[in-house]
């Protein structure tokens, strides 16, 4: 959906969720914010049993000028009526009549969506969405500091302090957004009441802690999300706590935080193994979380009699030791595969980009390279290359394995991705697209690896980065180059009969 298919309407009516949080208010401000921009006159509202109470949402909505009403008996039934981080049908969110209904939001989709609708639920909050498409449209909300230090603000809680971002987008509008910095400390500042801080006692008090994989298992109460982290953040104080889970329960959702502070668990990874087929989960290398649908985690365990504190508690003990037990890691740069078992291949001749660093920014940078998969961040040096994969994945090679590899073709690199990866210089914040730079080459055909499937899920620390390992699945397969015996990598199992044929 494009925000412009809403304006053949004229009465419209923003909702966000029953006890709204900043998210759902920064993104219901950003609509009510393009719509009166294209001569529309919305109305913003939330309904439910609860005003909103918290102090850093009431300083919110009265410094940053956000132009919402509380109206709980709301009996009007007006053109179009468009949810924002949420979703039209679900509990957490009072059903307001409508002649035409729309929904965008970042959930994971639980209802049958209506035609007019965008849910993107890999970004981590709705404020990035709408963001995105607002930009779309070809405007820029940087002209009003008090929508970008609301959207900032919006993305800020919903992944603890930024501490859960990880889809590039949010990162794009973390890093352009002008904001008042002094407000959204201010906010911030004011997060935790009282009580919260009770809660926070009282689930750090009653802990499971597992000496064998050495991480924390912590309820909490309902709360903010915010408390979630300062769990978190306090608990992986303790000697022999390498990894931190922290969580709350509601009836529409489970909602967790991790922290991990040891290499080989990587917070983002856990976060989306706990939530596979329940939610989803992403984040940092260090700090991640996720939410889990309650109802679904519950259709697992289906006639038993047990109470929900106990099944979720048991089903994230099931999950933690299973991500701990199914792993090998290995260390390339100390590692000599056995080729015995292995085949030899060499690689298809495939049209494949590749970008000289030195050529966007001068030698000595400091620079962000972003891509989908993340954020790469070196200085750089004469020589330095990345390779363009066939599905914009983005990786390093040297100089001497480029030309030895692959040749220059005379052919424009004109490829489409889901994000197109950009490149940052970390002093001076100027950015440029890394396609704008690329160049094509063939594979020649001289390149082989031992390879062979995987038979068991791996963590695989390369050569060339010993702080982030890359996670291999029994679908995919294990190789070594064979003029390196040190340079081994995993290869996505769905795209290597693409990229290799037996010797």
């Amino acid at each position: 959906m494009k925000l412009n298919e809403l304006l053949k309407y004229d009465d419209i009516v923003i909702q966000c969720h029953d006890n709204p949080d900043a998210d759902a208010l920064s993104s219901g401000y950003a609509l009510y914010w393009y719509l009166k921009k294209m001569g529309k006159y919305p109305v913003f509202i939330y309904r439910g049993s609860n005003e909103i109470h918290k102090s850093n949402l009431l300083l919110m909505i009265k410094c940053l000028n956000v132009p919402v009403s509380y109206e709980p008996d709301f009996d009007r039934v007006p053109e179009l009526l468009v949810t924002v981080d949420c979703q039209y049908g679900l509990r957490n969110v009072t059903p307001t009549p409508a002649k035409n209904i729309a929904v965008i939001d970042h959930h994971q989709k639980l209802v049958t969506l209506p035609e007019l609708s965008e849910v993107r639920s890999n970004m981590g909050s709705c404020a990035t969405v709408l963001w995105d498409m607002i930009r779309e449209e070809g405007l820029s909300v940087n002209g009003d500091i008090l929508l970008s230090t609301a959207l900032y603000y919006g993305l800020y809680t919903d992944t603890n302090k930024l501490s859960e971002v990880s889809h590039p987008l949010d990162k794009d509008m973390r890093d352009s957004l002008m904001i008042n910095r002094s407000l959204i400390n201010e906010m911030s500042n004011s997060n935790i009441s009282l009580d919260e801080l009770k809660i926070a006692g009282k689930a750090i008090l009653d802990y499971v802690y597992c000496m064998n994989h050495k991480y924390l298992l912590i309820k909490a109460d309902k709360c903010d999300p915010i408390i979630l982290s300062v769990i978190g953040d306090f608990s992986m104080q303790t000697t022999g706590v390498e990894v931190c889970i922290s969580y709350f329960v509601t009836p529409q959702e489970i909602k967790f935080s991790i922290r991990s502070c040891v290499k080989e668990v990587h917070a983002n990874e856990l976060a989306s193994f706990l939530a596979k087929d329940l939610g989803g989960g992403g984040g940092h290398l260090t700090k991640a979380g996720g939410a889990i649908n309650t109802e679904k985690l519950r259709s697992l365990y289906a006639g038993d009699s047990r109470g929900d504190e106990e099944l979720i508690r048991d089903e994230f003990q099931k999950r933690l030791d299973a991500y701990y037990e199914m792993y090998k890691i290995i260390y390339a740069k100390e590692t000599v595969l056995d080729t015995s078992d292995m085949k030899l291949y060499e690689k298809l001749p495939q049209t494949l980009g590749y970008v000289k660093l030195t050529d966007i920014f001068p030698v000595n940078t400091l620079v962000e390279v972003r891509t989908l998969e993340g954020d790469i961040n070196v200085r750089l040096e004469e020589d330095m290359y990345l390779m363009i994969g066939i599905e914009g994945e983005i990786y390093p090679i040297s100089k001497e394995k480029l030309e030895k590899s692959y040749k220059p073709v005379d052919e424009l690199y004109e490829m489409t991705f889901e994000y197109e990866p950009q490149i940052t210089d970390a002093l001076t914040g100027e950015r440029k697209g890394v396609l704008d730079y690329a160049k094509t080459v063939v594979s020649t055909g001289t390149s082989r690896i031992y390879a062979k499937p995987l038979d068991s899920y791996v963590k695989l620390f390369t050569a060339w980065d010993e702080e982030k390992y890359y996670s291999g699945t029994p679908e995919d397969y294990i190789a070594v180059r064979d003029d390196d015996p040190h340079d081994i990598y995993v290869i996505n199992g769905r795209l290597f009969d693409r990229l290799y044929k037996e010797v």
